[in-house]
């Protein structure tokens, strides 16, 4: 007698996902080179298992993952990935409503890290950057967003951390009352803003002018921060004050909705 026939497309299904599995963050291209399967029918099981959660693809760079369902007791890394599967859509639909783009940025110990972007989506044309790419703490707008809302012991760790950097971005550790001053502010403004020397350019590595302007808000949950994410614009369109009293407002709902997101995959 026969035994049960074996179902095709769930078999190419599972082997879509033993590839992720193998090769976390793969583009289309590798996941055709590591399955044999042609282009369209993979981009017919990734879209099939992207709506059951059990794949996303990030906005950033196109690339596949496994998905927050498939994992469980996430490592540091699966968490901050986690909070950018949550933060995706709602950042994409910013970025429709607005045109300018936003990056999400978590904590990575001295330094912020870049975990989704919508520069790739927006129709103006900024600097791209990578997933990954470290920004420094205390002259960027997304760190001092975090840390003007983290619990104080978290706060004081961090620039604990930093004050024995001999990285010129950290000299503000060295200096708690100007810094609790401008932290002050941010508190008191709502949003972060870069501070007036840094031009653009990663955490540790050379001064880049890049022609931005940014604001940052933290993303609360509770007493904590998850990250905090920004929106950018060219210098020469807007003042800094013109564009939060525009956009202030539309960001600050986005962090609210990727909190809300977050907790309620926690749930599941």
């Amino acid at each position: 007698m026969a035994g049960p026939k074996v179902i095709k497309s769930l078999e190419r299904g599972l082997l879509v996902l033993q590839a992720l599995q193998m090769q976390p963050d793969s583009s289309l291209q590798e996941l055709h080179v590591f399955t044999n399967i042609s282009k369209p029918s993979l981009l017919r099981i990734l879209h099939t298992l992207a709506r059951s959660g059990l794949v996303t693809r990030r906005l950033a760079d196109g690339r596949y993952r496994i998905g927050a369902t498939l994992s469980h007791a996430p490592s540091r890394r699966e968490h901050r990935d986690r909070i950018a599967e949550a933060a995706a859509p709602i950042l994409e639909r910013l970025c429709e409503r607005v045109s300018w783009p936003s990056d999400l940025m978590v904590p990575a110990g001295d330094h912020m890290e870049i975990r989704e972007t919508t520069r790739a989506r927006s129709p103006i044309l900024l600097q791209q950057e990578r997933i990954g790419l470290p920004v420094n703490w205390l002259h960027s707008a997304v760190g001092r967003a975090y840390l003007a809302y983290c619990p104080v012991k978290e706060r004081q760790h961090i620039v604990d951390l930093l004050r024995s950097s001999s990285k010129p971005e950290d000299r503000l550790a060295r200096e708690p009352a100007r810094l609790s001053s401008i932290l002050a502010e941010v508190r008191a403004r709502g949003y972060g803003t870069r501070d007036a020397t840094h031009t653009g350019g990663y955490y540790g590595g050379p001064p880049h002018a890049d022609g931005l302007f940014s604001i940052a808000v933290p993303l609360r949950d509770g007493q904590r921060v998850l990250g905090a994410i920004n929106m950018l614009w060219l210098k020469t369109a807007f003042s800094i004050e013109t564009f939060a009293a525009r956009h202030l407002d539309e960001l600050q709902e986005a962090a609210k909705e990727i909190v809300s997101s977050v907790r309620s995959r926690r749930r599941r």
